[in-house]
């Protein structure tokens, strides 16, 4: 009778580990986000440019050329959120909506940037070029991995930046949908995680 009371016992256990396991994995789906690095390889972007992209240790990294990982799709309103890590001297960041994915740059995107020692610290880490400048102190990147937010709607954009919101609603129409970009420009660049929703 106990033993058979032990059985039964477990199988509710399991039962409710289960359901828990489920309802949590259902909830993740739900919440919309995709993955778009798989901390294996680069075969969900498209390269451009030279950089010498690698994947080890579930990580994307590259310390020479000069590049971008674009992704597959084109989005148009959306909320990004990627882990990077830099060195001092690198030039690194996001570009989005990117009109061409063959031909990324400051003309065709927005350039979310990661750059702490870029000329004109107002364009700087946690800016997006020309459209909206941070204020000081200026954030800093380099050396720790970092939490970069996007989120744009419509003609607003908003960037986060280890929990600091650095832009606030920057209104600009020129380019309202398009493909994505992580860049390699100078020093050393990393990525570990890419999530994106659609909003």
């Amino acid at each position: 009778m106990k033993r058979n009371l032990g059985r039964a016992a477990a199988l509710v256990l399991a039962g409710a580990a289960a359901f828990g396991l489920s309802h949590h994995a259902f909830a993740q789906a739900g919440a919309g986000w995709v993955q778009l690095f798989n901390g294996q390889n680069i075969a969900n972007w498209d390269q451009v440019g030279d950089a010498n992209w690698t994947v080890e240790n579930g990580i994307v990294s590259a310390n020479k050329g000069n590049g971008f990982l674009v992704s597959k799709l084109p989005y148009s309103d959306f909320e990004l959120k990627a882990e990077i890590w830099t060195d001092e001297p690198a030039n690194s960041g996001i570009f989005i909506r990117c009109e061409d994915a063959k031909r990324i740059g400051g003309q065709g995107c927005y350039e979310v940037n990661v750059f702490d020692t870029r000329p004109g610290p107002e364009y700087g880490t946690g800016a997006i070029v020309n459209i909206a400048k941070v204020a000081p102190p200026y954030p800093k990147a380099a050396g720790q991995w970092n939490y970069l937010e996007i989120a744009a709607k419509g003609d607003e954009m908003t960037i986060t930046f280890n929990g600091r919101r650095t832009v606030d609603r920057a209104k600009d129409n020129k380019h309202l949908r398009g493909f994505f970009g992580l860049q390699y420009g100078s020093g050393v660049v990393k990525f570990r995680s890419v999530q994106i929703r659609p909003i």
